[in-house]
């Protein structure tokens, strides 16, 4: 059946004025009821209609005709992107390797931070070919159990001129400690 082109541009602005206010699984259902209704071609004339794939419209139909409950959530468990981590497997690698050399905290404490901030990160990590923002650094960080807590300043004296040099050293020796099997003493 030949569906008129009237009808595609009458679902169309339908489509226009109600899918912003929609999320996914109602625009589908929506979709697939005036499909149903428009009987054999609907699905491809509202699939046209809504510039959609005949996939998801079908999916629509297919979701009215198996009467399913509604989920109670837009998409099924699993479902929608996945997390950059998941994805660029070569991200938090790249990552403890830049926080390494700057690493801070008590050797012998589980908490760890680093003096470069999650923003710095992000560019360096994007300048390396994994596009990555700061919030999803700082999430890795506290995966990987880094604090994100500023370092207040105080005014207790000078500090002392090889000060890096100093956590270098002794984030080295606690290394070698915990390599040896000596963490725990």
């Amino acid at each position: 059946m030949r569906i008129p082109d009237e009808t595609r541009g009458q679902l169309a602005l339908k489509f226009a004025v109600l899918f912003p206010h929609l999320d996914e699984r109602q625009r589908r259902l929506l979709m697939a009821a005036e499909a149903r209704a428009l009987g054999h071609g609907g699905v491809r004339a509202v699939a046209q209609a809504a510039a959609m794939s005949e996939t998801t419209v079908r999916r629509g139909v297919f979701e009215i005709e198996a009467g399913q409950a509604p989920l109670g959530r837009v998409r099924r468990p699993g479902g929608g992107r996945k997390r950059i981590s998941v994805l660029d497997q070569g991200l938090r690698p790249a990552l403890l390797a830049l926080v390494e050399p700057d690493e801070r905290g008590d050797p012998m404490s589980p908490l760890r931070w680093t003096v470069k901030s999650t923003r710095a990160l992000a560019r360096e990590l994007t300048l390396a070919g994994h596009k990555v923002s700061a919030d999803t650094v700082a999430d890795l960080l506290r995966e990987e159990s880094f604090s994100l807590q500023a370092a207040a300043k105080t005014l207790e004296g000078a500090q002392h001129a090889d000060r890096d040099a100093q956590f270098r050293y002794l984030n080295e020796r606690a290394r070698e400690h915990r390599d040896a099997g000596q963490a725990d003493r």
